[in-house]
């Protein structure tokens, strides 16, 4: 599915290319400001994370779009998601700046908390990643704001405790294994081969076969998601995924009475 759609991998191409200018626009300059200014610097080092937060969320919905009309078996375009996603435009911004705040909080416990505050930070990471998962989605398919976008993904959450780690797993998983590790070997053999000829060449292409292989899997988690999202709410067409195949993914929540 995400083979036969070459709009999921343009956005992925483009949302990464789109996120990392507007980021390098901003960081760069926040970067060379800081140690003479660091009231200046300090704001464009913020404003380049949360611009570049945005922009990531900005696509990611686009990519929810787009996997919901290839699991609904229509051609998912690159022009429609974007447009569904510039109306949710509100929503995305909000989304932002909640992430922004977090992961701007977690990094400060990692850095002033020592031992303690990095398990904190980490612990903290993995339980707002799981209870945040189906935002986007909810924000691409609903279209709530972030405040309710985020209060639904938090109640599906405790209604199916453990979906989202295990799909992400299984799906992380996959792509290391077809992917990550062949090219893992390919620049081994590249390296070991005594050759600068062969090595480069071997290198190089296992650098395409990591770029690849993010770009599908960054396509695969978005439908992923939007699937596990229908099973989970019951909200329609789940494409080529079983219920079966899901329920694996999804794991009800045990109740203590």
């Amino acid at each position: 599915m995400v083979l036969t759609d070459g709009s999921l991998a343009a956005l992925v191409v483009l949302g990464t290319l789109t996120t990392v200018l507007i980021a390098a626009a901003l960081l760069g300059p926040g970067a060379v400001a800081w140690p003479d200014d660091r009231v200046l610097g300090g704001i464009l080092v913020v404003a380049g994370v949360y611009a570049a937060t945005a922009t990531g969320v900005f696509f990611a919905v686009a990519l929810a779009v787009a996997g919901a009309d290839v699991l609904d078996g229509r051609d998912a375009t690159v022009g429609r998601s974007l447009s569904v996603a510039s109306g949710r435009l509100g929503p995305i911004l909000g989304w932002a700046l909640i992430l922004t705040t977090v992961n701007i909080v977690l990094q400060a416990i990692r850095e002033r908390a020592g031992i303690l505050g990095q398990i904190v930070a980490g612990l903290g990471g993995v339980a707002w990643g799981l209870v945040t998962f189906l935002v986007i989605p909810i924000v691409a398919l609903e279209g709530l704001s972030a405040r309710d976008a985020l209060t639904r993904s938090g109640q599906i959450f405790r209604e199916r405790w453990g979906d989202q780690i295990v799909g992400q797993v299984s799906i992380s998983g996959v792509f290391f294994v077809c992917g990550f590790l062949p090219a893992i070997g390919l620049g081994a053999l590249g390296l070991a081969s005594g050759s600068t000829g062969l090595a480069v060449a071997l290198i190089a292409i296992a650098a395409v076969v990591v770029i690849v292989t993010a770009i599908l899997a960054a396509a695969a988690r978005a439908v992923f998601s939007v699937a596990l999202y229908r099973f989970a709410t019951g909200a329609g067409s789940r494409g080529p995924f079983s219920d079966g195949a899901l329920q694996q993914a999804v794991r009800p929540r045990r109740r203590l009475l």
